[in-house]
């Protein structure tokens, strides 16, 4: 992706997805930054690494989208001074991204409004950095506590409802502070990083063809979108190439994966909304699809079956048959219990005009993914920039302008019976042949990007290759990062008991934000 009007020496990296890689001086990298701005461009992913142990230096990475692709910059920063220009406030979504920018690694966004602590919560000392070489890991403390600063909203009859980190149920932990007025929402603000697993550092413990097993693991119900953005940016470094029948067999498992996401979403949607049928015969189809997909892959969440040079499964004639005849009975039941959301007057006035995010709001932002989509952001990897088997599947993309929970649950619809279709097209086109390749010596410094429609947004994977086939550096990005703000302007004007069903329709990942 040439970025319009700036003058960098860049050059075209290798893999599927098309993407460049620039370094840049500190004013290079503002002007940039202004540049994908204005041209309709996005940040999609911001991080740090640390070079200094063969004579380099810190440096700080943004990968922005355009319309020609990914384009990469790596601004060099000085040990001295530990500090780089603001993203923030050209790119909004950056700022929890430099936070955590800086707990893991040190450096500062110079300019930044929000310095507070992200990813940190007391777990090791303030001047220890898990991310440079020299970090002790007897710096990390248990059980330490340091109070966080959150913001304040004055005025009469404003109190403050304290929600988490600790939810009922299995699920990651997280803090939600409302500002109210009775019921209704003044101010919503989150916080995160509980259950940081320190996976960026961990990379680093593996060969880039191994790591596919963490990458995998970043968030569970998204490993197969993980695994894929892992392999691409290995094969990419390594400059080899899947055969077709494993990328043809990469997609099957993606839209599997969604299929199974959306299913669980839109039971627990209705549930939200008082409509307990919903979430029973939902259940009953996303039980009946993950069984389906621990037959064909050996695994219901089809874990570590994506990997770099291909896949670690295969199927055979009698598996393709049960999911062209499984993924049609759902397709039947899915479009009858759509009609019965759209008639259901009590549902559908708990899903109208609920946590809405106006189109401008969501650009502004940077809200994508599915929520993206159901408000005015036409944004899809697999028709934008369509790797294979998405080359040849001619895939629908849902939208919709409303940005209300209904409007989400439209498009969870769309998607779904658009991937019901796609997993019987890919399933009847497979091509024969190999399903993994051999992988070659990677060659230190080597670096790759991969990048992937995952059920609930983009993920995106970055490997630099070390000395000895090991991971020098690799960062790993949830689309949550870009979304979790943008639930805090859909709950604003809302009643605090709609919370739960507003942040379901996003349904955004604790795990992958705590990396």
């Amino acid at each position: 992706m040439a970025i319009s009007g700036l003058a960098i020496s860049d050059r075209r990296l290798a893999g599927e997805m098309p993407a460049t890689l620039a370094r840049v001086t500190a004013e290079q990298w503002l002007d940039a930054a202004r540049r994908v701005h204005e041209t309709g461009g996005r940040l999609v992913a911001l991080w740090g690494a640390d070079r200094r142990d063969d004579g380099g230096a810190f440096s700080i990475h943004a990968a922005y989208a355009g319309s020609d692709g990914l384009a990469i910059l790596e601004l060099p920063v000085a040990e001295e001074e530990e500090t780089y220009p603001d993203l923030s406030a050209i790119f909004p979504c950056a700022a929890r991204m430099q936070r955590a920018v800086h707990d893991l690694l040190g450096l500062v966004a110079q300019g930044a409004a929000d310095l507070r602590p992200w990813l940190r919560h007391g777990a090791w000392r303030a001047n220890e950095f898990p991310l440079r070489r020299e970090f002790d890991p007897e710096a990390y403390r248990a059980n330490a506590f340091e109070a966080y600063p959150f913001v304040r909203v004055a005025g009469d009859g404003v109190h403050e409802i304290p929600v988490g980190p600790i939810h009922a149920g299995v699920i990651e932990p997280g803090h939600f502070r409302f500002s109210v007025v009775g019921e209704k929402v003044l101010r919503l603000e989150e916080r995160f990083g509980f259950a940081h697993k320190g996976i960026d550092r961990r990379f680093a413990d593996f060969t880039v063809a191994e790591g596919y097993r963490l990458a995998g693991r970043c968030c569970g119900d998204s490993t197969v979108a993980y695994a894929w953005a892992y392999a691409q940016a290995a094969e990419a470094l390594l400059e080899v190439a899947a055969p077709p029948r494993a990328k043809w067999l990469r997609g099957l498992m993606l839209e599997a994966e969604r299929i199974a996401n959306h299913l669980g979403d839109l039971g627990a949607l209705g549930n939200d909304g008082g409509f307990g049928f919903a979430l029973a015969q939902f259940s009953r189809l996303r039980e009946d699809w993950l069984r389906l997909c621990d037959e064909a892959f050996g695994h219901r969440l089809m874990m570590d079956r994506v990997v770099p040079g291909g896949v670690a499964a295969d199927v055979g004639d009698a598996i393709r048959a049960s999911i062209a005849a499984r993924s049609e009975a759902i397709e039947r039941e899915a479009r009858t219990l759509r009609d019965i959301f759209d008639e259901h007057s009590g549902l559908q006035d708990r899903f109208i005009t609920a946590g809405r995010v106006t189109p401008e709001t969501a650009r502004l932002l940077g809200l994508i993914g599915l929520a993206g989509r159901a408000s005015g952001q036409a944004l899809d990897l697999r028709v934008d920039f369509p790797a294979e088997p998405y080359t040849r599947l001619a895939v629908k993309k849902a939208g919709h302008a409303g940005g209300d929970v209904a409007a989400r649950v439209r498009v969870r619809f769309e998607e779904l019976l658009e991937s019901l279709r796609l997993v019987r097209e890919i399933a009847a086109s497979l091509p024969e042949g190999a399903t993994r390749v051999e992988l070659p010596h990677p060659a230190a410094g080597a670096f790759g990007v991969g990048w992937v429609e995952g059920w609930r947004g983009e993920v995106l994977v970055a490997i630099e290759a070390g000395e000895g086939g090991r991971i020098r550096r690799a960062h790993a990005h949830d689309p949550s990062w870009q979304n979790w703000p943008v639930v805090e302007h859909a709950i604003m004007g809302n009643i605090v008991p709609d919370f739960p069903l507003i942040n379901k329709s996003f349904n955004l990942a604790y795990s992958g934000t705590d990396g």
